[in-house]
Parts: structure tokens; sequence; C-alpha cells
């Protein structure tokens, strides 16, 4: 009776060591992460309190399924100046989504009352501005 409780473990081991081995056919790996223009801002409020949470959407066009949205660069330009840039990924797979557009957000909670201007880069030299009153 050990004997088959033993062969039944090992077999049981070895079974998961195969499963867990197997490639996943559906990985995709980053190549590369560039910038992406964003195309539109969507501010729902100008005014809000401070130490309260304003979702920020931004849009972006992407030329392939190979493509997508990855991270913002979120910078401090003095006490009120927020320079915002998006990222894309791109991978190694097959695409077979044609380009498309991608709605983001990122969440402002200001700590500090005052105007706060963002820019969101547009391409080249390029910004959207955007004002939001913190009171």
């Amino acid at each position: 009776m050990k004997s088959f409780l033993n062969i039944g473990l090992c077999l049981a081991f070895a079974t998961i060591s195969l499963i867990s081995c197997k490639d996943d056919d559906d990985y995709q790996t980053i190549e590369s992460v560039d910038k992406v223009k964003i195309d539109s801002v969507s501010i729902v409020n100008d005014t809000m309190d401070v130490y309260s949470v304003q979702s920020i959407r931004t849009y972006s066009k992407y030329t392939s399924g190979c493509q997508g949205f990855y991270g913002y660069d979120y910078i401090h330009n003095g006490n009120f100046g927020r320079d915002v840039t998006a990222y894309q990924f791109k991978t190694n797979g097959i695409c077979t989504q044609a380009a498309h557009q991608s709605a983001n957000q990122l969440n402002f909670s200001p700590q500090q009352v005052g105007t706060y201007t963002f820019r969101f880069w547009t391409g080249d030299n390029t910004w959207i501005t955007k004002t939001i009153v913190v009171k």
C-alpha cells in the first residue's frame, strides 16, 4: 500500500512538472517603449477641492494591435505645473487588430490650494494645456 502511495505521488509530481514546462503560445515580448502623442484630454471639473480626487482622461491613437498604452511620465514643474507624457509599448506578436484609439486616465489629488496648469504632450514640442483651480 505504501508503494502505491509513493508511485501515485511521483506520477502527480511528474505531471505537474510537465504541465508547468509547457510553452505559452499567447506570450508576447515587449520590444520597445516610446512616447505616444496625446490627441485629446478630458477633464470633468476645472474646479475642485483640495485633497479630493479627479480622473483626467487622455486619448491616443495606436497604429496596430501590437501597440498599447504603457504609462505616463508625470513631471512637476514648480508647485503648480505638471507636464504629462504618455508612453506606448510595442510587442513582437502577431498583430491581428488594426489601428485603434485608447482612453487612459490618471488621477489628480492636489495637496495644496492653487491654480494648476497641466501640459499634455502632443508631439514634437507642442502641448495641450489645461488648468484646474483647487480651492
